[in-house]
C-alpha cells in the first residue's frame, strides 16, 4: 500500500513539473509588449536618426518606377519605413541595413506588423562592409560626406541602378531629378554606363566605317563623329543607363537618331530617322560598334 501512495506521489508531482513548463513556454510565446521607442535625433554610428516623411518616401519610389521586379536596399534604414514602403505599396521585395541592433530589431518587426516579412528583412551592420551590389534601387538619407564615400561604390553598380538620396546630393554628380514634397527635398540618379572613349561604328554608312568619340561626365556625354572623312559634333547625345542617344547629319543632310546599348567595349542598336518625318517609316538600320 506504502509502495503504491509512493509512486502516485511521484506521478503527480512528474505531472505538476510538465505542467508548470508547459505554463512557461507558453508565457515566453505571448509577444511581449513593445519597450524600445527610438527618438528623432538620437546619435548613431555616422548620422543622427530622423525619419524620411511618407509623402517623399512615396514621390521617391514612384521617380524611380519601382516596382514588382525590383530589389531596393535601404542604406541607414533606421525602423524600416522605406523598405516597408517599398514592398506594401510597390510590390517590391527590399531589404534594409541598420547599424543600431535595437532600431533594426525594430524595423524587422515593424515589417511584420505589417505584413511584408516575407518580403522584407533588415540587416543589422555597416552600410560601408554590407554587399548590396545586387540591389536594383538604392535609397539612403545619409551625409553629404557620406553620400561621397559610397558614390565609387553606387557608381561600380550595374548600369541601370536607380538611386534616391532625402536631402544629401551627390556632389558633382548632378541628378536627374529633384523631388520636392512641402519642405522636404530628395534627388533621383541613374547609375550610367561608362562610354567614354573612341569607338568604330558600323551602320551609319552604307560602305564605310565612322569613328565615334565620346567624352563623358556620368550621365552627361558629348562627342564628334567622323563619317566620309567629315567631323561633326554629335547632337543631343546622353545616357540612360546603358543605352547611349545621340543623332547626327549624314551624307544626304538627313538628321538621323541613334540608340545603342552599351556591354562592355561592345555597342549594339539601330539607327532612325529623318528626324520629324513620321510618315516615313525606313527600315532598320543595324548599328554596330567596338571600342579598343
Amino acid at each position: 500500500m506504502q509502495s503504491t501512495q509512493t509512486n502516485f506521489k511521484r506521478t503527480l508531482g512528474l505531472v505538476s513539473l510538465i505542467l508548470c513548463a508547459v505554463l512557461f513556454l507558453q508565457a515566453c510565446s505571448v509577444t511581449q509588449p513593445e519597450t524600445y521607442a527610438p527618438k528623432r535625433g538620437q546619435n548613431g554610428k555616422d548620422v543622427m536618426w530622423l525619419p524620411t516623411g511618407d509623402d517623399l518616401i512615396v514621390k521617391m519610389l514612384k521617380a524611380a518606377k519601382v516596382g514588382p521586379q525590383d530589389e531596393v536596399v535601404d542604406l541607414g534604414a533606421g525602423d524600416g519605413k522605406i523598405p516597408i514602403a517599398a514592398a506594401r505599396l510597390f510590390g517590391a521585395r527590399a531589404w534594409g541595413i541598420e547599424y543600431n541592433k535595437d532600431l533594426a530589431a525594430l524595423a524587422q518587426r515593424n515589417a511584420q506588423r505589417a505584413g511584408v516579412a516575407d518580403r522584407v528583412r533588415i540587416v543589422q551592420g555597416d552600410i560601408f562592409k554590407e554587399d548590396f551590389s545586387k540591389a536594383t534601387v538604392v535609397t539612403m538619407y545619409l551625409l553629404e560626406e557620406l553620400n561621397a564615400q559610397l558614390r565609387p561604390t553606387i557608381l561600380a553598380m550595374k548600369p541601370g541602378t536607380r538611386v534616391l538620396s532625402h536631402n544629401f546630393s551627390m556632389g558633382d554628380w548632378e541628378p536627374d531629378e529633384v523631388i520636392t514634397v512641402s519642405n522636404a527635398t530628395g534627388y533621383f540618379w541613374t547609375v550610367p554606363a561608362r562610354v567614354a572613349g573612341v569607338w568604330r561604328l558600323s551602320g551609319l554608312d552604307e560602305k564605310n566605317l565612322a569613328t565615334l568619340t565620346i567624352d563623358q561626365a556620368f550621365q552627361r556625354v558629348a562627342g564628334t563623329l567622323t563619317l566620309q572623312g567629315k567631323t561633326q559634333n554629335v547632337m543631343g547625345a546622353r545616357m540612360d543607363g546603358a543605352a547611349l542617344h545621340f543623332s547626327f547629319i549624314n551624307a544626304d543632310g538627313l538628321v538621323k537618331a541613334v540608340k545603342v546599348l552599351l556591354n562592355g567595349n561592345v555597342l549594339t542598336g539601330e539607327v532612325t530617322g529623318p528626324y520629324g518625318m513620321v510618315d516615313i517609316q525606313p527600315s532598320v538600320v543595324r548599328v554596330e560598334g567596338r571600342r579598343p
